[in-house]
């Protein structure tokens, strides 16, 4: 299984509403909200390292609010 973080920075007030969106996509397994930098931190697991990129950039990156990402993949 292959396992990435995101964060997200979101526009100010909106971090309700990316969590509830990341929540409908099937590979988000966590969130949470931040301080800091970020605003979010998503789990995603995907068999496929390449699906994982497919999700981040399909999904993740083009929902409503959402400002900048980070992506931290594991080895």
């Amino acid at each position: 299984m292959e396992t990435a973080f995101v964060l997200l920075s979101c526009d100010l007030g909106s971090e309700s509403d990316v969590i509830e969106e990341l929540k409908h996509i099937e590979s988000v397994k966590e969130t949470d909200e931040t301080f800091g930098a970020y605003d979010i931190i998503a789990k995603i697991e995907s068999s496929k390292r390449g699906r994982l990129k497919e999700i981040i950039n399909s999904n993740i990156r083009k929902i409503n609010h959402v400002r900048s990402s980070l992506t931290l993949m594991e080895i």
